[in-house]
């Protein structure tokens, strides 16, 4: 009994418990239920607040934004009425000088048909007078102003002849004086040698013993050498020296390369030849493009594309009357930009003009044409200025003078071929040069004698004065100077001088 009871307290008691927990529960859910909803309801006082805030400040920014809004249409509402007033204004401005306008056309119209009726009229009366003068002078129209015309040619003639004389004569000192003092000022100012320059053939060795090791056993080193080079070996009984012969100087002068690296090395034998060879055309390759390379810098020509620069600096192993060609070329860049200087022309096109104006002679026995027209291509086909190409087409006349700098190219390569000693030629064709420039003056009908002078820059031709007068004397100047221009091949420029002479002698007795 007491054990039931026991459990039956216990079990009363764990239900006890059980209530007083869920009351307990009950209680702790009730406290935080009511601790959250004090939170909501904070949080919406805040949100409420903040709210206010925000409509109260949203509502100035409004009110703010729609007076400067009003303020701005107002500007512009403004200005719309100005530039309307400006216009209407300026209409009626328009509208009032058409009225003019009208006015003035309707004028001039009626003043046009005024003149056109009273130039009918003197057309008219002038044919009406011609008739009559004509009738009374019993000759025709035609036939009176032949007359009038050759009266007055004969009456006039010596003035207007003296004073065409004059104006020509003074106009040309002025011109030759300008001229004189610009191409001074360029001569003097650039003093480079004009020694002339001979691309040398012969080869000097160090003792005869090695033309036996060039020539090898039954010739084979020299065959294999000449096949490399393309180049004719040439020894003879001369000591100390080997002659290197061939059209092309660029070969020779790889041939003259390749042959001091084998002497210097000692080993002649074809296949040393042969690797020798290759080196000295890369040497050679590198000469040639070093010295396009400083003529370029030392005449101020830059931007030139790479495959110009190259061919440029073949000009340095060709020679044109015993000049080389690229000195000649670098001397006429200097000399083209101090007259382009002097004149206000460009100077740049000038300078690059000259220093390719004989670009074409780099590759003219592999290229059909000639010079000009081989260097033309070449700076056509690289984009190189379409200016300069004008420049530089014209030294040699083949092609019009388009530009001033054309002009300038020209002279300058007359003065750097023309200087005392710049260029070798033989007595031969010096003497028969000077022949043929008299033969052609005394072609002409007219000529009394002839004489060339100044190392066949100038002739003097004597006339007969009872053939020919002032004017035919200067019709035959030109006459030569054209005939010698295409029948004769000189450097520079030919003067003639065309003197007539006439003689009146009588006797006292």
């Amino acid at each position: 009994m007491s054990l039931t009871l026991l459990l039956s307290l216990l079990a009363g008691a764990g239900v006890v418990g059980i209530v007083i927990g869920y009351v307990f529960r009950w209680l702790l859910v009730l406290a935080r239920k009511g601790s959250i909803e004090l939170e909501v309801k904070q949080i919406l006082l805040n949100a409420r607040e903040e709210a206010k805030k925000i409509t109260e400040t949203a509502e100035v920014k409004g009110k703010e934004a729609a007076a400067s809004s009003e303020l701005e249409i107002k500007e512009k509402e403004e200005k719309l009425s100005r530039a309307e007033d400006r216009i209407f204004k300026r209409e009626e401005a328009l509208d009032k000088r058409q009225g003019e306008l009208d006015r003035e056309i309707t004028g001039l119209k009626d003043r046009i048909e005024e003149v056109r009726t009273i130039k009918e009229r003197t057309e008219v009366l002038l044919k009406e007078r011609g008739e009559a003068l004509a009738k009374v002078a019993g000759l025709t129209k035609d036939e009176a102003r032949n007359l009038l015309t050759q009266e007055l040619e004969r009456e006039f003639n010596e003035d207007f002849m003296v004073r065409v004389q004059k104006l020509e004569r003074e106009g040309y000192e002025k011109l030759e004086r300008r001229a004189r003092e610009i191409l001074t000022t360029a001569i003097h100012r650039l003093g480079n040698s004009v020694a002339s320059d001979t691309m040398a053939t012969a080869f000097t060795i160090p003792n005869d013993d090695i033309k036996g090791k060039i020539i090898g056993k039954e010739g084979r080193n020299i065959k294999a050498f000449e096949r490399a080079t393309g180049v004719e070996v040439m020894i003879d009984d001369t000591p100390g020296s080997i002659v290197l012969s061939s059209y092309d100087p660029i070969r020779r002068a790889v041939a003259r390369v390749a042959l001091e690296n084998l002497i210097v090395d000692g080993r002649i034998q074809p296949a040393k030849i042969e690797d020798m060879v290759e080196k000295a055309k890369a040497e050679v390759t590198k000469i040639i493009k070093d010295k396009g390379e400083a003529a370029a810098y030392e005449t101020g020509v830059l931007n030139l594309p790479p495959q110009v620069i190259q061919i440029l600096g073949r000009l340095y192993f060709r020679t044109s009357y015993g000049q080389n060609v690229l000195q000649h070329s670098t001397e006429m860049a200097h000399i083209a930009g101090m007259i382009a200087e002097e004149l206000g022309a460009n100077v740049q096109v000038a300078k690059a003009g000259a220093l390719l104006h004989d670009i074409g002679k780099a590759l003219d026995h592999e290229v059909q044409g000639t010079h000009v027209e081989i260097g033309r291509r070449i700076l056509q086909k690289f984009g190189v200025d379409e200016a300069v190409i004008k420049a530089m087409q014209a030294h040699h006349e083949e092609y019009p003078y388009e530009t001033a700098e054309s002009y300038i190219v020209q002279v300058a390569d007359a003065i750097s071929g023309g200087r005392p000693g710049a260029r070798r030629d033989s007595v031969e064709n010096y003497l028969k040069r000077l022949s043929d420039i008299e033969a052609i003056a005394n072609s002409f009908p007219g000529v009394e004698k002839s004489f060339a002078i100044s190392a066949g820059r100038e002739v003097r031709v004597f006339v007969k004065p009872d053939e020919m007068n002032d004017f035919a004397a200067r019709e035959l100047a030109r006459d030569i100077a054209k005939r010698i221009e295409n029948d004769l091949k000189y450097p520079g420029e030919v003067k003639v001088i065309v003197i007539r002479e006439t003689r009146a002698i009588e006797f006292a007795r």
